[in-house]
């Protein structure tokens, strides 16, 4: 018995529930294949593909202006743009500021509204429009004509408004839209993004900027890391490294490694340089071989000639030496430039910290 107001009372449709003889209409718009979608999306690696190679291969003495233009700039390279060319301006601005251009992303509207006061004429401003007409950045020209910022424009048309009123015209025009309907951005915005991405690198490279420079500005992060942590900010000192004698005997060593939780003995003559190392894994192989070997001295089993790091490399390149030894190693004597031993660099201290 049904009673009023009941859901089982609607029609099927209205509660909700979709007959099964009746497909959906995403079912019904298109039964794309498997195949025909890798086809799609191989067809717009290939659109866009050729089209960013023949703008690379068509600049000319437009952009080294364009670039000489970044490199005089004496305040900074505001970028702007609205909707897809903005969020393009905004990534354009944050690689130009991480590669020694100082830079910022100004919204055209908020600009409009109070925002320009943030552009001076010491600035360089890079307009980003592909059509040049988009009414929110061209409603800024007569103010930044005022103001006095040069104006450089990246754009698909030569013949727009954007193009008609900037100081230097980047064009990124492309033959056709990787999208099949011909409107959604998507290879113009491909060349706008890497046109923005080879001013910001061409400038970098003609300022000469460093990697200790580009270090600076990335503190954070794995890339920061890699570019600022020392051996020494990572490597094991103090009670945290086992040191023995060459005619420490073997137990003696083993004692050795476990107060220290360590995975090796540092191997010391007399005036505390390095002769060798004698890891966990030696004593294991040495008891093996011979039951009595605890009582045998250091000597006898330790490496003479392990990875040693010298100095105070950055933990990036201990790393990279780690992962060329010919044979695995998870951790390495730390020595002076006279060769006294300073601390343990471990393997798995260079996770922690998150340089693998």
């Amino acid at each position: 018995m049904l009673r009023i107001g009941s859901c089982a009372a609607l029609p099927p449709e209205r509660r909700g529930i979709r007959e099964r003889s009746r497909p959906s209409k995403i079912a019904q718009a298109g039964r794309s294949t498997d195949r025909a979608i890798l086809e799609r999306g191989k067809a717009v690696f290939r659109v866009e593909g050729d089209a960013i190679h023949a703008l690379g291969a068509r600049i000319d003495g437009l952009f080294v202006t364009a670039v000489a233009t970044v490199l005089r700039c004496e305040g900074r390279v505001v970028t702007t743009g609205v909707g897809k060319a903005g969020l393009i301006a905004r990534k354009v601005a944050a690689t130009l500021a991480s590669t020694g251009s100082p830079s910022l992303f100004l919204h055209p509207a908020e600009a409009l509204h109070g925002d320009l006061g943030m552009v001076t004429s010491a600035d360089v401003l890079v307009a980003l429009s592909y059509s040049g007409e988009s009414d929110e950045v061209l409603r800024l020209l007569p103010s930044l004509k005022r103001i006095g910022a040069c104006v450089i424009a990246i754009t698909g048309s030569r013949s727009s408004t954007l193009a008609q009123a900037a100081g230097l015209v980047l064009d990124i025009s492309v033959p056709a839209e990787a999208c099949l309907l011909g409107l959604a951005p998507t290879t113009s915005a491909a060349a706008m993004l890497a046109m923005g991405d080879a001013l910001a690198v061409a400038a970098m490279e003609a300022r000469g900027f460093s990697k200790e420079e580009f270090a600076l500005f990335h503190p954070a992060g794995a890339l920061g890391k890699r570019l600022t942590v020392r051996v020494s900010d990572v490597m094991r000192t103090g009670t945290q490294v086992a040191i023995v004698k060459p005619d420490t005997r073997l137990q003696e060593v083993l004692f050795s490694i476990t107060r220290a939780q360590a995975a090796s003995a540092l191997v010391l003559g007399h005036d505390g340089k390095l002769v060798g190392l004698l890891t966990d894994g030696d004593i294991r192989r040495a008891l093996v071989a011979n039951r009595d070997a605890l009582e045998r001295p250091a000597s006898e089993f330790m490496t003479c000639e392990p990875l040693v790091l010298t100095g105070d490399p950055l933990a990036s390149e201990a790393l990279a030496l780690f992962e060329n030894a010919r044979k695995r190693i998870t951790e390495a004597p730390v020595v002076d430039a006279v060769g006294r031993a300073v601390g343990v660099l471990m393997l798995t201290d260079l996770m922690r910290c998150g340089i693998v």
